[in-house]
């Protein structure tokens, strides 16, 4: 059965990247951690949660990858991307990332981005991110997600 588009393009970009890593739909949504790891089976803090910042004086997007157990700390971020970040809203995130809230993936963005990655991400042999849409995901090991985005590995949570 055919991908959706938005999961089918994160399909194509990890394909690009020569990796053999794919994309799999739920019938039901992952779109929260938990659902995320009821759906695959996982720890909750085995998934890759995006959350979209937006920095306050530039609006410049910001991609907070974290493990689906801790929160992220907006004063640590703000620190590390040196201006002050606040949540996005639903507008900025589609618009800036090309996907909806709750199935932004760690890459495939229509903007640039700045990515910070949860260190307690690296502990776990495999770990999930969304794949473009609610109910989509794909597993790969925290070394790749740390390659494919360039992003910097960091302490974020609160």
């Amino acid at each position: 059965m055919p991908l959706p588009p938005s999961a089918q393009k994160i399909q194509d970009l990890l394909f690009a990247k020569g990796l053999d890593l794919k994309v799999v739909t739920f019938p039901e949504s992952t779109h929260t951690a938990q659902e995320a790891a009821d759906a695959i089976g996982c720890q909750v803090a085995e998934i890759a949660k995006s959350i979209a910042l937006a920095t306050v004086a530039t609006n410049r997007l910001v991609i907070v990858i974290t493990s689906g157990i801790n929160r992220v700390s907006i004063d640590k971020v703000s620190a590390m991307v040196g201006e002050k970040v606040k949540r996005a809203n639903a507008d900025f995130v589609k618009e800036n990332t090309g996907f909806a809230i709750g199935g932004v993936p760690p890459i495939g963005h229509s903007e640039p981005a700045t990515i910070l990655i949860d260190e307690d991400l690296m502990q776990f042999e495999r770990i999930f991110a969304a794949a473009g849409m609610p109910n989509a995901v794909f597993g790969l090991s925290p070394a790749q997600l740390a390659e494919l985005t360039d992003g910097l590995i960091s302490n974020i949570k609160e």
